[in-house]
């Protein structure tokens, strides 16, 4: 990939995304899935860019979406909308009666209180609800406990017997219709031994909704699969396949899984540029003109990313590669062994396609990147880089309109 080129055209910071990498991900996972009924499920909020959409859902992937937004985002990327997924803890009324209109697959229910309001909505539709619900297994996933959320002091889901309670509910609801059952236990998982775990004790409740004639569809594993950011040893898509399916005998379900960052994760670059160098003493710092604002994760979840010179070659230096943010958490990268750099040069974040861009902001005023796709080793522009304009069009609306009004 030819960084200093892409540099050129499309000015940095700059986000890049190779999608041969993603289709190569994607049919990894289905092939480890191949000898049972499958969904493969890729979760938005890892990188939702329309172009990623597209690129999934001709490979036949379906969507799994925690708010209406997303959901429109899959719906015009052309996912089919019998294989989108409403999942989140919160959702509005205005969001649940969108979901039933566009008769998408199946919302996760997260609660009782939730549970309630689809049915009445439902009802209001004069519609059935098709639902699943998610069950927390009170497993412990062993990743950061900001992405952790399959414990009973978290958020999400309920409890087995709860669960079940509310499936007889549903059963003799006319305006619920229960097909599938769900757990997902956090993000970034490199022990196989808790998707086992969480797996039983959902297909343990699975096989005593069966006996009550409760036909469930659906069996949802959630996703988490984690990536290699620096060392670490993942695990491969067999094994988590194995894991889950081993749990299933003798039951007839479509196995369904929610993964973004194994599918994207990898396949993403930011690209920065050098501004200056600076020292404080002994301590060297590295200002690049990406920030906390281009990519969180360092800064939110102390997380590490790979960070390499283009075109330098020899020894270095350790440096902190900070961003121009009035902020000490602004950095991409601590005590990151770098080689005396200049301004122009260019350095390259690896592993920067999930999370990335999807939850960047426009903090200090500053313009998101733009992003590009490489396939078949060509490159084209999947979002254009925000101007001035765009940052304050909804605001100057209403500035020009107070302006009329005092007049």
């Amino acid at each position: 990939m030819d960084f200093s080129k892409l540099a050129l055209k499309y000015k940095t910071p700059l986000y890049i995304y190779d999608f041969d990498y993603i289709s190569t991900q994607f049919y990894s996972l289905k092939e480890a899935f191949r000898a049972r009924k499958s969904l493969i499920c890729y979760a938005l909020k890892a990188n939702s860019n329309l172009s990623i959409l597209k690129h999934l859902a001709a490979l036949g992937a379906g969507c799994d979406c925690v708010s209406v937004g997303e959901i429109k985002r899959a719906l015009l990327a052309g996912v089919a909308k019998y294989k989108i997924i409403f999942s989140g803890v919160g959702k509005d009324d205005c969001e649940i009666e969108f979901a039933l209109k566009e008769d998408i697959l199946m919302l996760n229910i997260e609660s009782e209180a939730e549970l309630k309001r689809v049915e009445k909505i439902a009802q209001n539709l004069k519609t059935i609800a098709r639902i699943s619900i998610r069950v927390n297994p009170d497993v412990d996933a062993k990743t950061h406990h900001y992405i952790s959320t399959g414990l009973k002091k978290n958020k999400f889901g309920v409890d087995a017997d709860t669960a079940k309670k509310l499936y007889i509910y549903c059963k003799n609801s006319p305006f619920l219709e229960p097909i599938g059952i769900h757990c997902h236990i956090g993000s970034q998982i490199l022990d196989i031994a808790p998707y086992s775990d969480a797996t039983a004790v959902t297909a343990t409740l699975l096989r005593s909704l069966k006996a009550l004639e409760i036909d469930i569809k659906f069996f949802d594993v959630g996703g988490g699969l984690g990536i290699r950011y620096k060392d670490e040893v993942t695990i491969e898509p067999y094994d988590f396949a194995q894991a889950v399916l081993a749990n299933l005998g003798g039951t007839d379900v479509t196995t369904v899984c929610e993964l973004g960052r194994f599918l994207v994760g990898n396949s993403g670059y930011l690209l920065t540029k050098v501004l200056y160098e600076k020292h404080n003493g002994a301590k060297r710092f590295v200002v690049v003109d990406a920030a906390m604002n281009d990519l969180i994760r360092p800064s939110l979840y102390d997380a590490y990313h790979e960070i390499e010179a283009i075109n330098k070659n020899g020894g270095g230096t350790l440096a902190d590669v900070v961003g121009p943010i009035c902020e000490s958490g602004d950095f991409l990268g601590k005590d990151v062994l770098l080689p005396q750099l200049n301004h122009g040069d260019l350095l390259v974040v690896k592993s920067a396609g999930a999370y990335g861009f999807s939850m960047s902001s426009n903090y200090n005023s500053r313009l998101r990147a733009a992003e590009v796709a490489i396939e078949g080793g060509r490159e084209r522009l999947i979002r254009k880089r925000e101007e001035f304009e765009d940052l304050i069009r909804l605001e100057k609306e209403c500035l020009e309109g107070a302006n009329e009004e005092n007049r």
